[in-house]
């Protein structure tokens, strides 16, 4: 019987650990843009950048600056991009063009998830969480744009959000990955 409720005990934790307790990014699984799946428990132990994504966006060009941190830091770094159509329809497109637009153009190698909603009723539920510091305990952050950035921990929690105008090779970003 004691074995039972300890039991009990550690599931209703867990429960209230994914509905508000300020989970880490760990607990998210996402389809990703070959069709499988992106499980960011398989991340721990090193820093996540979160990147919303677009393929014809004046930020577009960022795309080589995540690659080339990506290919710097990669002991240390794993960063996801999430293809979304949220700003000035600039993301139309599906994504198989997506990924061999990304790779032709600028050598993705990095995950990329399948094209997302960030903002509005459609919000897929890790952009909900980052988002929201009642979800992930740090900080709200209201995205405005293509190329917004999250930058979490070795345990997946977050520590810092930049806007688009912080490119991921600027010195605001690096310093956490020295």
């Amino acid at each position: 019987m004691k074995y039972f409720l300890s039991i009990a005990v550690i599931s209703i934790m867990s429960a209230f650990t994914l509905i508000g307790g300020n989970p880490s990014i760990h607990s998210f699984k996402v389809k990703g843009i070959d069709g499988g799946t992106i499980d960011f428990a398989k991340f721990k132990g090193k820093k996540i950048l979160v990147v919303n994504t677009a393929s014809k966006c004046g930020y577009t060009p960022q795309y080589e600056a995540l690659q080339k941190v990506a290919d710097q830091y990669k002991d240390k770094l794993v960063i996801v991009g999430f293809p979304a159509n949220n700003f000035g329809a600039q993301e139309p497109g599906t994504d198989g063009e997506i990924v061999a637009f990304c790779k032709k153009n600028y050598g993705v190698t990095f995950p990329l998830a399948s094209k997302v909603s960030v903002k509005g009723d459609d919000t897929a539920p890790i952009y909900k969480w980052l988002t929201s510091k009642a979800e992930n305990g740090v900080l709200d952050a209201s995205i405005a744009w293509n190329f917004n950035k999250f930058l979490l921990d070795e345990n997946g929690k977050m520590i810092a959000y930049f806007p688009s105008s912080v490119t991921p090779d600027s010195e605001a970003i690096t310093k956490y990955l020295k």
